[in-house]
């Protein structure tokens, strides 16, 4: 099978299989989950097909001539493929758990249906090398949001979608009127024809600006926490796998891989990033609804990722690639671990839990370590990754910036021991046993990964290596 036919099923597999879900789900619930499943899995199984090709940095691009510059070209390189490969392996995790899940919700059709598409949108995205055909699967991926965060019903559920959509639609726009203004300049939205162009200052405003709400980034966070009300499956899709690293991803393929930013812009990035990331931890530190000190983390941990791609550097890129990889790993089974919790308990409020590890000790467990991943205490990948992207900060001489980003770290830690000893420690509140067999598999298999990410670090960091010396070849980065 040739690496184009490879390319093309891993994004309209999931594309295309969304739209057969209610036609399984005519047959029976059973065919329909079974169904489900295995679109998942053969995405990331595709996605996984070019692992070697990437390896031996290997560069495809595919382009289907159209009109107006408007010509449906791919690449496929480590850093499309890496980025494919998280998303859609976390996805098809997240598919799973969801099985048993939503099992006694209504309009699992739709969910089903959207949280494919979601996953398909952002396998277009990350294989798209046209400005336009990525503003496309963007806001294909904003409208799955929308209809997932009020997946149910409620009055005030569905004003919080709206609130996600406006934000992060109306970032895109703005974000748009920055690819016309480079389109102006150069006379192409083809990112292959524009690696080493010099952007203006104002077309990285608007751009950034649109990243930046996607990403959840103070100030254009509080659409995030907000989206909390969504089921714990797709809050994991949001904050691990998919929709909040799409700004990450962009950043990285327009500003590392093709534009030159500013001299402006480089001095000013990582003072921008790291003040989101301690905004958002100290939020953490005083929330007491469990999902929401969740979204807070994850608008912080995203901080560092934007920290290390905007230093510039090969250990800050490389560092800042590994952590998107085990942020997502980590973040999604807290999420998932959250959700038992709340499924379980019809609580999210961590004062009036207390003492579940007599009674969910598997969650608990696999809770405690997804959280020593995201704080980053060795040897979990988390460690690996964002000790990279503090010394990637340091050769960059932003000495203070890297002391910022330790003492974000140290509060990563308070909160997220504080909401474990709330919620597992002390008196047992609730004495509710895990009955969910499905569903701690998956959590499982996450923190066993967190860990394995750190002791095996050599082998996602092959791949991400061949991501970055790509970049630093081509003359982008210096």
């Amino acid at each position: 099978m040739s690496v184009q036919t490879i390319v093309l099923l891993t994004i309209f597999v999931p594309i295309i299989g969304s739209l057969t879900i209610p036609l399984a789900g005519l047959i029976s619930k059973k065919a329909r989950s079974v169904w489900a499943i295995l679109i998942g899995l053969a995405t990331a199984f595709f996605a996984s097909m070019l692992i070697p090709f990437a390896l031996y940095g290997g560069e495809l691009v595919i382009r289907k001539i159209m009109i107006l510059g408007f010509d449906f070209t791919l690449i496929v390189d480590a850093l499309s493929v890496f980025m494919s490969i998280v998303s859609s392996s976390i996805g098809a995790l997240i598919v799973i758990y969801s099985i048993g899940y939503v099992s006694h919700d209504e309009n699992q059709n739709e969910y089903y249906l959207i949280v494919l598409l979601f996953i398909g949108a952002m396998m277009g995205l990350v294989y798209s090398a046209n400005l336009i055909f990525m503003y496309l699967f963007w806001e294909i991926a904003a409208i799955a949001c929308w209809r997932l965060i009020g997946f149910y019903r409620k009055k005030e559920f569905i004003i919080k979608a709206d609130k996600a959509f406006l934000v992060t639609f109306f970032g895109a726009v703005v974000m748009l009127l920055g690819f016309i203004l480079i389109y102006s300049q150069t006379h192409t939205f083809d990112l292959t024809q524009m690696r080493g162009v010099a952007v203006p200052g104002i077309a990285v405003l608007l751009i950034l600006f649109g990243m930046f709400s996607k990403s959840a980034t103070v100030p254009l966070h509080t659409w995030l926490p907000d989206a909390g009300v969504a089921p714990s499956t797709v809050t994991a899709l949001l904050h691990a796998a998919v929709l909040v690293k799409i700004g990450v991803y962009a950043f990285a393929r327009l500003f590392n891989w093709t534009f030159i930013l500013p001299s402006g812009w480089q001095q000013a990035l990582p003072i921008i990033v790291v003040i989101s990331s301690l905004v958002a931890a100290g939020a953490a530190t005083v929330e007491n609804d469990l999902k929401r000190i969740l979204a807070y983390s994850t608008v912080s941990q995203i901080g560092y990722i934007f920290l290390g791609l905007s230093v510039l550097n090969p250990v800050g890129v490389t560092g800042a690639l590994l952590f998107l990889l085990m942020h997502g790993l980590a973040k999604a089974g807290l999420f998932l671990c959250a959700g038992i919790v709340e499924h379980n308990t019809h609580k999210r409020d961590i004062r009036e839990l207390g003492g579940l590890i007599k009674t969910m000790p598997i969650t608990a467990v696999t809770f405690l370590f997804c959280a020593f991943s995201v704080i980053g205490i060795p040897p979990f990948g988390g460690f690996f990754s964002k000790f990279m992207v503090i010394m990637g900060t340091i050769q960059a001489g932003k000495i203070w910036v890297a002391a910022l980003a330790l003492f974000v770290a140290v509060l990563t830690m308070v909160y997220l021991f504080r909401l474990f000893n709330m919620v597992f420690l002390g008196e047992t509140k609730l004495a509710i046993p895990e009955k969910t067999p499905g569903m701690l598999f998956v959590v499982i298999v996450l923190a066993v990964l967190s860990l394995l990410g750190g002791i095996f670090i050599a082998f996602p960091t092959k791949l991400v290596g061949v991501a970055v010396s790509e970049i630093f070849r081509m003359g982008v980065l210096r």
